[in-house]
């Protein structure tokens, strides 16, 4: 597990790709860094993303930018770019490669696993984890394939069988609703559209 790593870092945890902009992502990003976010996860996937070496290439260009401001640069499920792109950790689903074989590959990056019930909870190896994703909290149209929300009651939930785990939620999350996510129990909020379809984004970021 990294030692470097803090729940404070998943405080405002900005999640996003080219996919998800409507302008130019490495200036959208710079913003969203200036503004405050604490940690960047790129997620190049689903319709209209990059692939193959353009998506190699924005993604060096990504991470470059979260170094110069300090912030965790965390790669999406794909294994392949986090040597590349040097990134400082790599978050998965339950069905991605599986937290064993991820912590054996990378002793020393951050791991995030996302778990969205008791079931999946209760069999994954919590221990070789960083942080959990807890969501979908909300309903959100970002990920065609999102599974049903689960609210607030799940971030209760895992707080109180893992007081001590770091939790961000995850899903539907918005500047109007984040307090609550919070208040519930998580370390941060993870966003896409809350940050990316802002009109002020450096407002968006200090309200979550």
């Amino acid at each position: 597990m990294n030692t470097r790593f803090s729940s404070g870092q998943l405080r405002k945890y900005f999640i996003m790709g080219s996919q998800n902009c409507h302008h130019d992502p490495l200036q959208l990003l710079e913003s969203a860094l200036s503004a405050g976010i604490t940690s960047f996860q790129f997620r190049e996937k689903g319709e209209g993303s990059l692939t193959g070496n353009d998506k190699l290439v924005l993604g060096r260009k990504m991470r470059a930018i979260c170094a110069r401001y300090g912030v965790p640069f965390i790669v999406n499920d794909d294994i392949e770019l986090v040597e590349p792109l040097k990134a400082d950790g790599i978050h998965v689903g339950q069905n991605d490669v599986p937290i064993n074989e991820l912590r054996q590959l990378f002793p020393d990056k951050v791991i995030g696993l996302s778990v969205s019930n008791k079931n999946e909870l209760a069999n994954s190896p919590i221990q070789l984890t960083d942080y959990l994703g807890a969501g979908p909290v909300f309903n959100t149209t970002t990920k065609s394939d999102a599974k049903q929300a689960v609210g607030i009651e799940w971030i209760k939930a895992i707080r109180n069988e893992y007081p001590d785990l770091p939790i961000v939620g995850i899903g539907g999350i918005t500047i109007n609703n984040a307090a609550s996510v919070l208040e519930a129990g998580a370390n941060g909020v993870a966003v896409i559209s809350a940050i990316t379809k802002a009109k002020d984004i450096t407002e968006a970021v200090q309200y979550l």
